[in-house]
């Protein structure tokens, strides 16, 4: 791995961590963020493999330094899946499809939907668990339409091609 492609994956991985960390809005047991808007743009930029990596270490993180050490590892692995699931679908279903990220992005946040609260049913119950589900489709929503509204801007800008080549 080239030091240019870690360095962008750090830099990917620390803007999720602040999507995470600081704009978040918390709950009983966790919290709705604006983090998955930042792990989609990462697969924008980086690719599916590097962008599921920063993703996923940058929530982890948050979860770490924020005290929700249940969590980091599930996040670490549903993030990190969630990323993949969008990269895959966006550069190998659809490679030619300029919108193909948004439906990759959906996919990927039924995936995080469906693995946060198979991880909650052992940890607080299945009634819990399928209480949160509202939550966590506001923040997987949340997320992508973000993400939307963000790429579209860097998209004009023609930034995301640039930071492709950087």
């Amino acid at each position: 791995m080239k030091t240019k492609d870690l360095t962008k994956m750090a830099i990917m991985a620390a803007l999720v961590f602040l999507g995470t960390y600081f704009f978040k809005i918390p709950l009983i047991n966790g919290y709705v963020h604006l983090g998955d808007c930042m792990i989609f743009i990462s697969v924008l930029i980086l690719g599916w493999q590097k962008g599921a990596v920063a993703g996923g270490t940058g929530a982890a993180l948050a979860d770490l330094l924020g005290g929700y050490m249940q969590w980091v590892i599930p996040t670490l692995f549903i993030k990190a899946i969630m990323a993949a699931i969008m990269g895959l679908i966006t550069e190998r279903l659809f490679p030619n499809s300029r919108f193909a990220w948004v439906i990759g992005a959906a996919v990927g946040g039924v995936f995080q939907i469906i693995g946060y609260t198979l991880v909650r049913v052992p940890l607080y119950g299945k009634a819990f668990a399928i209480a949160e589900v509202p939550m966590l489709t506001l923040q997987t929503v949340s997320g992508v339409v973000l993400a939307f509204v963000l790429t579209t801007i860097l998209l004009q800008a023609n930034a995301i091609r640039k930071l492709k080549e950087i």
